[in-house]
This record gives structure tokens, sequence and C-alpha cells, in this order.
């Protein structure tokens, strides 16, 4: 269905002034008519606005808009039809004509262009049967396996850029082959700087005109939910870049953005922030988070850097920064538009969920706001990566003196609704690629990272994986090629893949890995305290007695015969995964499917096993049911 086309109400103008307005894309920005295009701004400082565009040759004088209140202005330009190029002509209040794209507009010219293009949202979706289940499938007790994708280098042409009908015919099997449960997208919303990587965006309501028109985009979404994979689409509703066609100094003064710099000028990314204690700022933004829900039927926003947006003073020195009318350092109309953000979502949408990228302790990111969360359904666990990914980079011979890096986890593992995120900032800017991170010959390196995996899989949480990891990139993503496929026709490479392909399966399948994940009685150590070998082992537990699934982690390459494990339950415990197996590139050190206990209290419990712990690999033991 295309987006309704109406004229502007008081109605409108109240809630876009009080900033609660849900649906600017209804009534700002470009929308066709029977007789042409109605078009409408905001610019409330402006002296005069006239759309110039293909329509008129560029001429200055263009079709000239009237003020319709609230600082909005409007009008119907006859004849201009679906296609059209056309920017808005502002006229400033000191005598100044800038030309802007429209913040509203469904389609931006291709970069370097930057002209805004008059079009429609029709499409004929085929998802219902998707849209009314996915609420199962987007739930906190669902297995949420997430394959995090960049569009424009996931299969990269030599030239050029792929196109969204392309993408979807490779990326859909793949992902279902793979066992992932959903796609996260990085940002598609239209940006001037590819390198920027969707990031920094400028239009807030577009796709990118890279890949191919909005129509395109919609059906690569509507064939992934038709294969029964979610999609999560990056938004950034921290910082806009300050290119002279965006938002920034929209009409001549600072309509999106604060004036002073300490407040409007990000200065890790040179960027603009918008300007959270203004109800237009505001209504502009939550339009744009459920334009992208219901227009292009995306089943959750990942918010990126949310710590930035805060803190008042985030990556500043003192006297950069303006504190908040307490004098501290929270910026309380950012919360505010958060919480109201993820209020808005769950009532229109109850079945698709927010995300946060939030890298610091902010408690209950991910609790209801009415019990003074932010209200996020999920946030990324930073500080299981950064720990997990630190501790694996050592030596393992150093590693016995950083267990702690593994354990620390546990002690705060339940207060959010956690993702554990191995994602692509993880990969590029001299960081190196996942499997050139771990210590080693490459043997040593295929196993570390074998290894890696399925403790992350293991771990309570959703998981997330950047695209090239599951099959072991040498390389460091770069946006401007594609990813090294051709790996895979090596044996160690194609064995990972597999490996993760299995444990999507396994995470899927298997109860105790997943079913109440979010809560303490989803997990318990078997033993936390074996550093100096270089193990760690405990119990994941689904709501059945008897759903328990043992892991034994070896972080050291010294292989450990008879190693001894406590264990809740009397009966046999099957080999349920090995990531030393030769099918995954292992030596192929295991217990022949399995072991039974035997009535040796250890741990603290009444039955134990002994089993062959292959070097550098995790082993997963299922308590098999006894016969009836």
């Amino acid at each position: 269905m295309p987006v309704p086309s109406r004229n502007i109400t008081e109605n409108d103008l109240y809630l876009f002034r009080e900033g609660t307005h849900e649906r600017l894309g209804e009534v700002l920005g470009s929308h066709l008519t029977v007789e042409g295009t109605r078009f409408a701004v905001w610019a409330p400082r402006a002296r005069a606005v006239s759309v110039v565009g293909s329509f008129n040759e560029w001429q200055q004088n263009g079709a000239a808009l009237s003020a319709a209140g609230a600082g909005i202005w409007q009008g119907t330009v006859a004849g201009v039809r679906k296609g059209t190029h056309y920017k808005f002509r502002i006229e400033t209040e000191d005598g100044r004509v800038i030309e802007k794209a429209d913040p509203f507009a469904f389609l931006q010219e291709q970069p370097p262009g930057n002209a805004s293009i008059v079009w429609d949202l029709e499409y004929h979706w085929n998802d219902q049967a998707w849209m009314e289940s996915r609420r199962a499938a987007n739930s906190l007790n669902a297995p949420i396996a997430i394959y995090e994708v960049h569009l424009g280098s996931w299969r990269k042409p030599a030239d050029g850029f792929p196109n969204y009908a392309g993408i979807a015919a490779e990326l859909v099997p793949y992902v279902k082959e793979m066992g992932f449960t959903h796609v996260e997208l990085l940002p598609v919303m239209e940006h001037p700087f590819y390198g920027s990587w969707g990031y920094q965006t400028t239009g807030y309501f577009a796709p990118t005109s890279r890949y191919g028109e909005p129509q395109d985009f919609m059906r690569l979404i509507d064939e992934l939910h038709g294969n029964g994979i979610g999609v999560i689409l990056d938004w950034v509703p921290s910082h806009f870049p300050t290119d002279p066609h965006g938002p920034g100094n929209f009409d001549g003064g600072h309509e999106f953005e604060p004036a002073d710099p300490r407040r409007g000028v990000h200065p890790d990314w040179n960027s603009f922030i918008f300007d959270y204690g203004k109800g237009e700022v505001r209504s502009f933004l939550l339009s744009s988070a459920l334009f992208w829900l219901e227009k292009y039927h995306a089943d959750g926003l990942r918010v990126d850097a949310v710590a930035s947006m805060l803190y008042l003073d985030y990556s500043r020195k003192p006297g950069e920064w303006i504190p908040n009318e307490y004098g501290s350092r929270e910026n309380l109309d950012a919360i505010g538009f958060l919480r109201r953000l993820n209020e808005d979502v769950y009532r229109n949408h109850p079945d698709v969920q927010t995300i946060a990228e939030e890298s610091t302790a902010w408690p209950m990111v991910s609790r209801p706001t009415y019990i003074g969360g932010l209200g996020f359904g999920f946030k990324w666990d930073m500080g299981w990566m950064h720990d997990t990914l630190q501790y694996m980079e050592q030596d393992p011979y150093f590693r016995k003196y950083h267990h702690h890096e593994l354990t620390f986890r546990m002690i705060y593992a339940f207060n959010e609704n956690f993702i554990l995120p191995l994602s692509h900032d993880e990969v590029v800017y001299g960081k190196r690629s996942l499997l050139a991170k771990m210590p080693g010959d490459d043997w040593q390196k295929f196993a570390n990272l074998r290894l890696l995996f399925a403790y992350m899989y293991a771990q309570p949480g959703k998981k997330l994986l950047f695209m090239g990891d599951e099959f072991g990139q040498w390389n460091e993503w770069n946006h401007e090629t594609s990813l090294d496929w051709q790996l895979l026709k090596e044996e160690n490479h194609s064995a990972l893949r597999l490996l993760v392909g299995d444990l999507n399966r396994l995470y899927r399948e298997e109860q105790a890995l997943r079913q109440g994940e979010q809560t303490p009685a989803s997990f318990e150590w078997i033993d936390v305290h074996d550093a100096e070998k270089n193990v760690l082992s405990f119990l994941r537990k689904g709501m059945g007695e008897r759903q328990r699934i043992a892991v034994i982690c070896n972080f050291s390459p010294v292989p450990r015969a008879n190693y001894r494990i406590g264990l809740p339950e009397k009966g046999f415990w099957r080999e349920l995964l090995n990531t030393d197996a030769k099918i995954y590139g292992g030596s192929g050190r295991g217990n022949f499917g399995g072991v039974d206990t035997a009535p040796v209290p250890s741990h603290g419990r009444r039955y134990s096993v002994t089993v062959d712990l292959p070097p550098l690999a995790a082993v997963y033991f299922r308590l098999e049911p006894q016969p009836g």
C-alpha cells in the first residue's frame, strides 16, 4: 500500500510540536496526487520556500509553497510525476538562498547526486503468514541467531554495486541453509558517504538507491520473510552528517540540531547531534522508526550508538559539554526520547524488537519504562565481546592468568536481555579478522575460532555473527570488496562454516540451549575454578528436569584424557557436539558417542563422568532420556 497522502490538519500540527506525531511521512515530504505532487516541508525560519527540480529544469523561480502553520510550508505542483528529481529552495532569515534535499523523501538520487525523487511505496506483500506468526520468532524465548550483513559487500561485483534482486537471489538461500533466524542489515537508509557503511544517514525515509528502488528492497525483505527469516534494520538516531544538502542548518538555522556545538556536534564523528528536546525533531525520529516497521515490514530496529545519546559528556573533555538542569551529565532529553520511542514501537507493534547498542553499564536498558528502564527489548553485551576476545587473543600459556575474563560475565548475565555480538566493529580498523586474532599456527587458529563459536552458542543470550566470520575470513572486512568466498574451496574454511551451521541447528532444536535463556535458571556452573588447565564447564538447562546439556571448554592446546566433571543426573550423556571432530577440521579426539555416569561424587554432585577432552575444543553432552 502507498503511504497515504493527506492535507495537514490542526491535530497534525499539535502532535508535531508536542513531539508525539508518529506518522509524519503521511503529511510531510512529497506525495503523488491526481493533479501532480503535493510537497510539504518544515522550515520555521524561512522567509520563503519553493520547489525546484527536473520539472522546471532547476530554474530558481520554482513552484512556491505557502505557510501552513508550525513552520510547515506546503503546496501542490501540477504535472510533477513519479521519478521527478527535486529539492527545496529556501530563502533564509538573513537573505541567503540554499537548496536542501527532502528529509522525508522516499527515494534519493544515487550519490554523489543528492536530489530527492518523487516516488510511491506501492507494493503487494506476500508475507502475511510470516507477519501473523512472527511474534513467536521474535520473542525472548525464541532462538535468535543473527547474521549481520553489509548489503554492498556481501557479494560485491567487480565494479559498481549489487542490486537488491541479485542480493536476494543469493543471500536468502544462504541464510536459510546456514540456519540463521534473522539477518541484521547495516543501515540501508540513504547516506552520502559509502565509507560510513550507512551510519552517517541523511535519508531517514529512503533506502539507499545504490542497490535499487524502494520496491526492490521490499521484495528482498518479502523473500526473507517467505523463507522464515526475520529482518532487523540498523537505525541511527544518534547523529547525522554535516553534508550541505542534509538536515543540518536546514533553513539557515539549527532546526534538527542544537545550536551550541557543545551539544550539537559529535566529536567522534564530526557530525550533528539531534535536538531531542525539540518536539518536532522527536516527531521526525519517531515517524522514521515506525515507517521502517510499517512500510518495510522490518521485524526489529537495532539502535546505534545509544551510549553517545545518554551522556552529555560522551567523548568530551571537561569544559566541552554543558551539564543538564541538575548539574549532571545525563542527557535527559535523549533519555526521554528513547523511552518514548520504545513505548511507541511496542504499543504499535508488540511482535517486533528494539535492540540497543549500549557500551556502558547504564542500568535497565532492556527493562520496561514503567519500572524506570529505557524500554528496549535487547541490549548488545559489549562487555562479553570485549572480555572474551581479549581472552581468546592470549597465548594459551598465559590464559590461566585471564580466567576471570570468561567467568565475570555470569555476575551480570541476567541483568539485561542480552545479545552476544561478534559484529562488524570487531573486524575493521586494524583489529584483524576473528580468525587472524587467534593465537598459534593455522591449525590452532581454526581450533580456537571453532572453540569461540561453540562457547558463544553455549552461553545464555541471543547470538550475532558478522558476515564472513562463519567461514573464517583471513582479511579484515573491506566494504569496497566482496567477501573472500573463494576460501570455501579450502577444507578448513568449509569445515568451519559447517560447524556454524550445526551450531545454529542445535540452538534451534535443543531447548536446553534456548529455553528461558534470559533467566538464571538456564545456567549452572559445574567447575568455574580450573584456570590452571584453562577449562570451563557448565550446564545449560531447559524447563524440563532432564533437559540438560553439559558444556566443557578446553582453552588449552593440551588434550585432557580422563577429565572428570560432576553431573546432576545419573544416566547416559550423549556427545552432542565436538568441535574437534574431523568434519570440522579437528584432530578427531572424542568420546565414542557419549559417556555413562559413575557413582563417584565430584564438584558437589553425586555422579560424574570422565571424558576425553580434545585440545582447543568445546564438547557438548546431552542427558539422554531413560527408557520408560
